[in-house]
């Protein structure tokens, strides 16, 4: 198990961008994936980033070359810049870790199913 915690959620007019930081700590594994799903209340999980350690970085078809995922392991923190919102980008996103291959295969809408993930934060996009 590892602990998520995420920040930089907000309220962002349409055209602008956010950077959400997840800092990882807690480890009993080493992820072999972390990434970034989005999920409203009653609604389907959606992937949206993931960074794999062998096979790098995948995206939702909606969000590439808008958004980037990385990370930074000094700190122990993976980020997710968020350029050119667009209301459809409102969501709760979530900060995920994953230990081992089945757990980080990308399944295109779901993405990874990960093992751990932290309590969301908020993202509204609105004029």
């Amino acid at each position: 198990q590892v602990q998520l915690q995420e920040s930089g959620g907000g309220l962002v007019q349409p055209g602008g961008s956010l950077r959400l930081s997840c800092v990882v700590s807690g480890y009993t594994y080493t992820p072999r994936c972390m990434g970034w799903f989005r999920q409203a209340p009653g609604k389907e999980r959606e992937g949206v980033a993931s960074i794999d350690g062998d096979y790098g970085t995948n995206y939702a078809d909606s969000v590439k070359g808008r958004f980037t995922v990385s990370q930074d392991n000094a700190k122990n923190t993976l980020y997710l810049q968020m350029n050119s919102l667009k209301p459809e980008d409102t969501d709760m996103y979530y900060c995920a870790a994953g230990r081992s291959y089945p757990d980080c295969l990308w399944v295109v809408g779901r993405g990874p199913q990960y093992n751990d993930w932290g309590q969301g934060t908020q993202v509204t996009v609105s004029s």
